[in-house]
């Protein structure tokens, strides 16, 4: 069973090593200038969004996930980040030309920055990893489906906020304080 860990590790740890710089502090800016910031995603992938949501409000960032009844109205100054690993779904589609009509930039996390929603994109974030679109072949992970791709976003989101927490200035404490006392 070790070996399957190791690879599934191994597997995770080249695709993060190999999404970009540029695009990472492209989407780190977009995040600090925005006054709300909006999320999305489906399935699994929607998970990882909810999850990046909740730890971008633990930094005291006005963040809210698509479809909750408390999301406000996005506009000018206003960002959404959307993810469409394959490259497209019809809602983060939607979502986006909504965002974009209203003044809103937006963001597109992918493993495909080939696919039609990055045109709608104001900025891609590239994760080069398997997704549940191309999970058949030679070369497929250890992980099922569209997991390396979702386990990616994980390990990126909670790293990103670390590098957001120094830009911002942000102590452990004060993210802690942020941290629900309704549990």
């Amino acid at each position: 069973m070790a070996g399957i860990y190791a690879r599934a590790l191994s597997e995770l740890g080249d695709c993060l090593e190999k999404v970009s710089r540029p695009d990472i502090d492209a989407a780190l800016n977009e995040i600090q200038k925005a006054n709300r910031i909006a999320l999305y995603g489906v399935g699994r992938e929607g998970l990882q969004m909810k999850g990046f949501a909740m730890r971008l409000f633990h930094l005291g960032l006005k963040a809210s996930v698509v479809g909750d009844m408390t999301t406000p109205p996005i506009g000018k100054g206003d960002l959404l980040i959307a993810s469409a690993g394959p490259g497209n779904f019809s809602t983060v589609s939607a979502l986006m030309s909504v965002s974009r009509k209203a003044g809103a930039r937006t963001l597109l996390v992918t493993a495909t920055p080939e696919g039609a929603a990055a045109g709608l994109a104001d900025e891609v974030l590239t994760i080069p990893a398997q997704t549940m679109a191309n999970d058949r072949g030679p070369s497929t992970s250890v992980l099922p489906m569209g997991s390396l791709y979702e386990g990616a976003q994980y390990i990126l989101f909670e790293t990103l906020i670390l590098e957001l927490r120094e830009r911002l200035a942000v102590t452990p404490e004060a993210m802690r304080a942020n941290h629900t006392n309704l549990e």
